[in-house]
């Protein structure tokens, strides 16, 4: 098979890294959500040594994951998970005291975003760190005339995908006790959004 690739990730991985450099320093075991193409996870690992990176994806996308893995051979990534966020159980062994996701909220129904915050406490260390990177509206409305266009491209592709609103978001996230730290500005409309534990 060809190595999937992602221009996307290759363009906001340095962005999305200057954010994990401090908000990850004291962390140990990740657990990435929805790795898509593994570019991410082996950019991130091999920036930082000091974490155990676990990627995960639905079992169609492991194939390509996993090739990015094998060929980065990173000491730091461990053979990717088999994940549905919403599929039981769960597939994940111990605690982790971060997680990170990116570009899944708005590919996911709304449904599926609240199971997924549902769940994570069970795997989440205390004073664990989440990171959410991606585009959100903000206040009800959309942060630029591009994500409103993207937003209804992705309703038509399915009309339960969609640009979700941060103060929902972030009251999933209150409501299993993790709280909002950290709002950061990305390049090209997106935020990377941190809550942390307790």
């Amino acid at each position: 098979m060809d190595k999937p690739f992602s221009a996307a990730c290759e363009r906001n991985r340095e962005p999305i890294l200057q954010v994990l450099r401090d908000v990850f320093g004291n962390c140990h075991r990740v657990l990435e959500i929805g790795s898509g193409t593994g570019q991410h996870a082996v950019h991130f690992a091999a920036a930082l040594p000091h974490l155990s990176w676990q990627a995960s994806e639905r079992a169609q996308n492991l194939a390509g994951l996993n090739y990015w893995l094998d060929d980065a051979a990173l000491p730091n990534t461990p053979r990717a998970l088999e994940l549905d966020a919403v599929a039981e159980p769960w597939p994940v062994c111990g605690s982790f005291d971060a997680v990170f996701t990116a570009n899944t909220l708005h590919i996911m129904s709304w449904a599926e975003v609240m199971t997924l915050f549902v769940r994570l406490p069970a795997i989440l260390a205390a004073d664990a760190v989440l990171v959410v990177y991606g585009p959100f509206n903000m206040d009800g409305q959309f942060t630029s005339p591009s994500n409103a266009a993207f937003d209804a491209s992705l309703r038509e592709r399915d009309p339960l995908m969609g640009i979700r609103d941060l103060a929902d978001v972030d009251a999933l996230a209150r409501a299993q006790g993790l709280q909002l730290i950290a709002n950061h500005a990305m390049p090209a409309n997106n935020r990377c959004v941190v809550w942390r534990l307790g």
